[in-house]
């Protein structure tokens, strides 16, 4: 048997191409366009250098932090991300690994997996909802949520209607039926892994949201439920501090990027913002979301708390993120591929990975905590940043 660890995030996304059938892998990778943002998200990462110290490290590190009022043990969180098809434990294997590790996670409006099962799995998680529907349909799901236990939400601005892709969009069907089957069929009799775990647990991906229901039906599916939100008219920034005052509790306002919806975000009562262009699947060629992340913290960072969404796949990532200011990162692809890979394990593995990164290089630059990072860590090169909006 192939030894089920691995050592970076990059064989972890080898190992999920290798098990994936052709279109479940393709909605992983997704990216807009030409995919212009997506790779920036990544290489920008590769662009900044460090200033370590030789003499004078610390032999303990601190890698904890606070976030939307929860203290967790390392400064990333599982980001949310639907429809998680890639194994039949999905988001509840994911919920369970960030427990696991001590962190937070995001749950997606259109997961496969219920609130009330995600939130059993990790009492601190983190509920996405989109604009979508009516207030009353807001309010519905904001409400189960709170009965489910939930600590915060993460209200996702930075998703548009962008669908074409180079390098072709991968087929998804609507519904799982007899056509389907027919049709996806030979893909999964290639990757007998993949197919055999859901085999064994007897049940296969439905395609349907059950977060985005309405009480006493049955749960739409991602596209009813997507169609749904690409009809709603898209919120203002009074329906925004509207929905902070209706949940009364810990709310992040994800995909900002500019600096003025960073003042208006501090306006609505919001707690945290994420600076992020929803990992390159939103506008092609918007900059990379580290690229845009110092300007933002200079322009709202003591009002509100600031975390970076796009592009991490290391520790010292992380660690670049801190230093310019961010409280911690939210990770997608990452753990995705990690689930793929392993399930359960392969998530814990993903965010080890991440954690020892971080551990090293807060070594390297002679740190005890994260919370000690400053840009003085930190090699920027001229023309790297990108202020977008107008002070």
């Amino acid at each position: 048997m192939a030894n089920p660890w691995f050592e970076t995030v990059a064989e972890a996304q080898r190992r999920a191409e290798r098990r994936l059938p052709k279109s479940v892998y393709g909605a992983l990778i997704a990216g807009s366009e030409a995919g212009v943002t997506l790779k920036d998200n990544i290489a920008a990462f590769g662009e900044l250098g460090f200033a370590p110290h030789l003499v004078g490290q610390t032999a303990d590190r601190d890698l904890s932090t606070t976030v939307m009022g929860q203290r967790i043990a390392l400064p990333v969180i599982i980001s949310p991300v639907g429809a998680q098809a890639i194994h039949p434990d999905g988001e509840v294997a994911v919920a369970r690994a960030a427990a696991a590790r001590g962190t937070l996670v995001g749950l997606s409006s259109f997961a496969g997996k219920s609130v009330e099962e995600v939130a059993a799995a990790n009492p601190r998680t983190l509920l996405q909802i989109y604009w979508s529907g009516n207030k009353d349909q807001l309010i519905q799901r904001m409400e189960r949520a709170r009965a489910a236990g939930v600590v915060g939400l993460i209200v996702t601005l930075d998703w548009s209607f962008s669908h074409g892709r180079d390098w072709g969009s991968p087929a998804i069907p609507e519904r799982v039926d007899l056509k389907a089957l027919i049709q996806y069929g030979p893909q999964a009799l290639t990757h007998p892994r993949w197919l055999a775990r859901f085999v064994k647990s007897g049940r296969i991906p439905d395609l349907t949201v059950p977060n985005m229901g309405i009480p006493g039906r049955p749960a739409p599916t991602f596209f009813e439920a997507y169609g749904e939100w690409m009809q709603t008219p898209p919120p203002t920034w009074d329906d925004l501090r509207w929905l902070v005052e209706q949940w009364g509790g810990p709310v992040m306002l994800k995909g900002i990027m500019r600096i003025d919806d960073a003042r208006r975000a501090v306006d609505t009562g919001a707690t945290a913002l994420s600076v992020s262009n929803h990992g390159g699947n939103n506008l092609d060629t918007t900059p990379a979301s580290i690229r845009a992340l110092a300007p933002v913290v200079d322009a709202v960072g003591g009002e509100i708390e600031i975390v970076l969404d796009g592009g991490v796949r290391r520790g010292s990532d992380v660690v670049k993120a801190l230093a310019l200011g961010a409280r911690a990162v939210m990770i997608g692809r990452a753990y995705l591929w990690g689930l793929a890979s392993a399930g359960q394990p392969g998530v814990e593995n993903v965010l080890d990975i991440l954690s020892g990164g971080i551990d090293s290089a807060l070594r390297g630059l002679g740190r005890s905590s994260v919370r000690e990072l400053t840009r003085a860590d930190v090699v920027m090169p001229p023309g790297f940043g990108r202020k977008l909006g107008k002070d």
